[in-house]
């Protein structure tokens, strides 16, 4: 049993070591993602190392040292997204004479045909504002039956899994399709004009992800997101940034984007809000993510049920408050 514990032991140590290498491949960059398992796996193994090593010589106490160390590096990274944690952005009040702004974000899955369950979802909440990702000209052919509703639009249907469609019942002003880094990955960005006149800016983006069958490295993936990032800092205007990131919020990339951006994150001492995988419970993430100024506040973050995807469609509900939020201050900002 001692030899069984100590290499499981020693293959967490390693999961837990090798991205500390900063290494950009795909593969090493992909073991940020199941940091809530890996604590999960780490908790259980360190309850058996004790076991093991209770009433040992004192080099048997090595193993478990080590399992703790593991977990509570992983955990470190990963409690921001518990209820444990203090909010990072403030609750809306029920009558703060804010104006709300709902946005419903969700990657479809190209290969998908329950376009139904999505438009029922849209019929249900009412969203201001709807970005679906992976969305083709066959999933374009759907949506359009919401135009009566939602006839603010920006569409770019493609078939390789990056198509981006924009709809909303609040007017949207000077749009543009983008295309950062790749010819074939979009992004896009708008002015949404709120009914008090205020104006929204906002950015979309899906960059491609780090994996043996999309991007053999991060580099893509990250250099988008800093792009967007360095667009957004220094913005005076309200602003928000959504979509299919392919990173989970505790990654350095994303840390990084965050502090570039100096937008808040209103999942911090809230939940993980895990979208994705929606086939398989004990392998999730919180893949799709909305970043804003101090400008809102929130009223409700709601993962909605499942459509068919691969990903949970994703429900904010922000507020616009008449005055900026000062006391909500952003990754690496001063209290």
């Amino acid at each position: 049993m001692n030899i069984y514990t100590a290499f499981a032991t020693g293959v967490i140590l390693l999961l837990t070591l090798i991205p500390l290498s900063h290494s950009k491949v795909w593969w090493v960059r992909s073991l940020d993602f199941p940091r809530l398992q890996l604590c999960a796996m780490t908790a259980a193994l360190l309850a058996v190392d004790l076991l093991v090593a209770f009433g040992g010589e004192w080099e048997a106490w090595l193993v478990p040292a080590a399992a703790a160390g593991c977990l509570a590096y992983h955990a470190w990274w990963i409690i921001p997204y518990t209820r444990w944690f203090p909010q990072e952005v403030k609750s809306a009040a029920s009558a703060n004479g804010g104006e709300p702004l709902q946005v419903l974000v969700s990657n479809v899955l190209m290969s998908n045909h329950n376009t139904q369950a999505l438009l029922d979802l849209v019929l249900k909440h009412r969203p201001h504002v709807l970005v679906t990702l992976e969305s083709d000209d066959r999933w374009q052919a759907q949506l359009d039956t919401l135009k009566a509703d939602y006839p603010y639009t920006i569409q770019w249907p493609l078939d390789n899994r990056y198509g981006m469609h924009v709809y909303a019942r609040l007017p949207l002003e000077d749009s543009h399709v983008d295309f950062l880094l790749q010819d074939d990955i979009p992004s896009m960005r708008t002015r949404i004009r709120m009914t008090n006149g205020q104006v929204v800016q906002a950015h979309f983006v899906h960059p491609a992800p780090p994996s043996p069958t999309e991007e053999d490295s991060s580099k893509p993936r990250d250099a988008e997101l800093m792009t967007v990032a360095r667009r957004v800092d220094g913005v005076t205007a309200p602003v928000l940034v959504t979509g299919d990131l392919n990173d989970v919020a505790w990654s350095r990339t994303t840390r990084q984007f965050r502090r570039v951006s100096h937008l808040l994150d209103p999942r911090v001492g809230r939940g993980m809000y895990n979208t994705f995988h929606a086939g398989h419970w004990f392998l999730r993430w919180p893949l799709d993510h909305l970043f804003h100024s101090d400008h809102f506040t929130v009223r409700s973050i709601r993962r909605l049920p499942s459509i068919g995807s691969d990903h949970f469609p994703l429900l904010t509900e922000l507020v616009l408050n008449p005055r900026r939020q000062s006391d909500q201050k952003a990754l690496g900002e001063d209290s």
